[in-house]
């Protein structure tokens, strides 16, 4: 038996029985999501490419996704054009500038506040829906019942459902600009006393095409984001009903966070290109 070792040669030498510093859980969770993530939208692709989904199917869900989101999207993006116009108004007049409120108020709906705006609700109404039928349909064993049938969950259930989202989010996201647009349109004339004409006429000075496309392009991204998310949450429920009412809630914290981190980089994209 070898004797102990003291001193400098004991802390030089590694113990055998020491073991490395575990990895977080965090760290863990993000990036099994993320694993799943990826392997979601790898089967998403495939199964759209080797056999489309029936279009009647898709035509239901851009119904869903699309007109009955319609109204809260259309609501929100007004009264955020009022509230901005009103703000920026009232606070140019002390330099003798609202008249030029149409310009940031038309910039900030378009880059930025039409399109994360829209994506929020749509995450909220519209993710939160999705989680809540496929986990309703997993806890049920309705999605094993369609593999025992020999058919696809991914191309019947989930590639719907990427699509309408794909599509909707660009759509609703100009209608919001335009909305909020005319609801700083409205106000100004009402209260900051600025004339239609002057109010357009100003905007368009100062909007380009590639301000519109950046604001679109986003839309493309935070719809994926959306879709992807609240797909996978719904797929991977257990637990019966209290399972889907957390998978729900995660999809709408995960879908919400994911759109206001990737909007940061975006807009960094998309301000060098």
């Amino acid at each position: 038996m070898n004797p102990p070792m003291v001193g400098v040669q004991a802390a030089r030498t590694p113990d055998s029985g020491a073991r490395a510093a575990p990895v977080p859980t965090g760290i863990v969770a993000l990036l099994d999501g993320l694993g799943a993530v990826a392997l979601l939208t790898r089967d998403a692709v495939r199964a759209a490419l080797a056999r489309p989904p029936e279009w009647r199917t898709v035509l239901v869900q851009l119904e869903q996704v699309g007109w009955r989101s319609l109204s809260i999207v259309n609501l929100t993006a007004f009264f955020t054009g009022m509230v901005l116009a009103l703000q920026l108004g009232t606070y140019m007049a002390r330099f003798g500038a609202k008249m030029f409120v149409s310009r940031i108020v038309g910039m900030a709906l378009v880059r930025e506040l039409g399109p994360v705006l829209t994506a929020l609700m749509i995450g909220g109404r519209v993710g939160a829906g999705i989680t809540a039928e496929l986990g309703t349909m997993a806890v049920t064993d309705q999605i094993d019942a369609i593999r025992a049938l020999g058919a696809s969950p991914i191309r019947n259930l989930v590639v719907p459902r990427l699509i309408a989202i794909l599509v909707m989010l660009p759509v609703l996201t100009i209608i919001g600009d335009l909305v909020g647009i005319l609801g700083g349109l409205l106000l100004s004339v009402t209260e900051l006393n600025v004339s239609g004409e002057f109010y357009v006429n100003s905007l368009v000075q100062v909007l380009y095409l590639r301000d519109v496309f950046s604001g679109i392009g986003k839309s493309f991204f935070f719809a994926y984001f959306i879709g992807i998310i609240a797909c996978l949450n719904g797929l991977q429920v257990t637990g019966g009903a209290d399972g889907v009412g957390r998978a729900t809630t995660r999809t709408v914290v995960a879908a919400s966070i994911t759109v206001l981190i990737s909007d940061f980089f975006l807009t960094k994209l998309f301000l060098l290109s």
